[in-house]
């Protein structure tokens, strides 16, 4: 079986998108995959500091494409995009840890990161306020309190570290970064043709 890992941050317009929407080539190539928390924040630090200067830039007709190009993605994909909201650029540490406190039990990491994807894109809530991750888990049948006291810990803040460390020194750049069969990576929303074809090859 062909195997996909999916690293990638809650912060990130085209990786809420690319969550959902690799979703049915999953299930059409029956490809595997590991969903991996990654804090993007830092993998910008390490090795695309560029990102932060773009984000200066928000005028001009490259800006201007670009949110028209979100929204018209968003729109192909079926997906709220209510973009960008008073937090954004979001601190995403405490989520993307309670992420990591979930990373063992793929099935509901994947159900806490469609929730909180939607509450961040569509609803325009605080993911760096733990009480509003609290709530998220708690809407879909976790307990908050005690995911956000594990998320809390030193192994889960580890593993963070670790996952993102991981994805810097195979090459990745942002979020996300997803790796067909270990080595062969594609980045982004619009690669993903691209990681079907792969897995199409592959398999």
């Amino acid at each position: 079986m062909t195997k996909v890992e999916f690293f990638f941050d809650l912060s990130s317009p085209w990786t809420y998108m690319a969550f959902h929407n690799i979703r049915p080539i999953l299930a059409e190539t029956g490809a595997e995959v590991t969903w991996r928390p990654i804090l993007v924040g830092g993998v910008f630090n390490a090795v695309n500091k560029a990102v932060y200067a773009a984000r200066e830039e928000s005028t001009g007709p490259k800006a201007q494409h670009y949110a028209k190009s979100l929204k018209d993605w968003a729109a192909w994909s079926g997906l709220p995009m209510n973009f960008p909201s008073q937090y954004h650029p979001v601190r995403s540490v405490h989520a993307m840890r309670l992420c990591c406190a979930l990373e063992d039990d793929q099935a509901a990491l994947a159900r806490f990161a469609d929730a909180a994807f939607a509450a961040y894109f569509g609803e325009q809530r605080n993911l760096d306020d733990p009480a509003v991750l609290e709530a998220i888990a708690d809407s879909i049948g976790m307990d908050g309190a005690a995911l956000l006291a594990q998320s809390q810990t030193e192994s889960v803040k580890l593993r963070l570290r670790t996952n993102t460390d991981e994805v810097i020194a195979r090459g990745g750049y942002g979020s996300p970064s997803i790796f067909v069969n270990g080595d062969d990576m594609y980045f982004g929303n619009d690669q993903l043709p691209l990681v079907k074809k792969a897995i199409e090859r592959a398999g």
